[in-house]
């Protein structure tokens, strides 16, 4: 790791401000995603703005049809919340798997979004909710939001705020973790909400991404067994020494069915 400088942010402007006046400069929330691709070299900022500590930047709350969570916001804060799990219960039991006790308890939903590991889990929640992300000066829908391996739509100098999510009428995730890391191997969450059935599937490939013909089959009967003969395609899927593209486009069917068949077992919203 490169020496670097600490700065700790006062407020949301003053982190901005300090962004702006060190164009090599990073972000760190919870330290989760930052800190080990600093160990390993992947990236090396001359300064470090720390949001630790904006009370701003944390909580949770329901806003009419949305649920709002602060983006300093721990993963065991998410999973704990009673807000949370009223609104959106398959959303705190994503929360309650992430890693392990370290990583919930520092990690943030605004920092893994930032980071957009191409196995992280939130992702696929904010993605499968039609989530709006709430930076210091703009929103940007989930569609818009993931753009790649490790890209967002988030500029050098901007910052995550809060994301909101519409309160669906079920949801759930299932996912095959990676037996050491606790990532995703493959992630599907699934929810029926205000803009329909949608999908999402992260840890199978470059980043995380919609199952349309999932939904489709969803969309017109919503069961386990109407995904039957619906299929994600292997090409361009990941393969490594834990699992094929065609291993993974077969896990991505197998729990997508057990992501809909959990939202009928209280998975989903209120």
């Amino acid at each position: 790791m490169q020496d670097f400088t600490f700065h700790r942010a006062e407020s949301v402007a003053d982190a901005v401000a300090k962004l702006r006046a060190r164009p090599e400069g990073k972000l760190l929330g919870g330290g989760q995603s930052l800190i080990p691709v600093m160990k390993l070299g992947l990236a090396a900022p001359t300064d470090v703005v720390s949001l630790a500590g904006l009370a701003e930047l944390r909580g949770v709350r329901v806003e009419g049809k949305e649920l709002v969570i602060g983006a300093a916001t721990t993963h065991a804060d998410v999973a704990d919340s009673a807000e949370v799990r009223g609104a959106i219960p398959a959303l705190a039991d994503l929360a309650a798997h992430i890693g392990d006790p370290q990583v919930r308890n520092r990690g943030t939903l605004g920092g893994s979004l930032a980071h957009n590991d191409p196995a992280a889990d939130y992702p696929a929640a904010v993605l499968a909710l039609g989530a709006t992300i709430v930076t210091d000066r703009r929103r940007i829908p989930a569609d818009a939001w993931f753009q790649g391996l490790f890209a967002t739509a988030l500029e050098p100098d901007e910052v995550i705020v809060a994301v909101r999510f519409p309160i669906p009428e079920k949801a759930a995730y299932a996912k095959l973790p990676h037996p050491a890391s606790k990532f995703a191997l493959v992630g599907v969450m699934v929810a029926k909400g205000p803009a329909g059935v949608r999908v999402a599937v992260t840890g199978a490939g470059a980043g995380v991404f919609r199952a349309e013909a999932l939904e489709r089959a969803l969309a017109a009967r919503f069961a386990p067994d109407a995904l039957a003969g619906s299929a994600v395609p292997a090409d361009g899927l990941t393969s490594d020494p834990f699992g094929s593209a065609e291993y993974r486009a077969h896990l991505v069917g197998v729990l997508a069915r057990r992501a809909v068949a959990a939202c009928g077992q209280g998975g989903g919203g209120p």
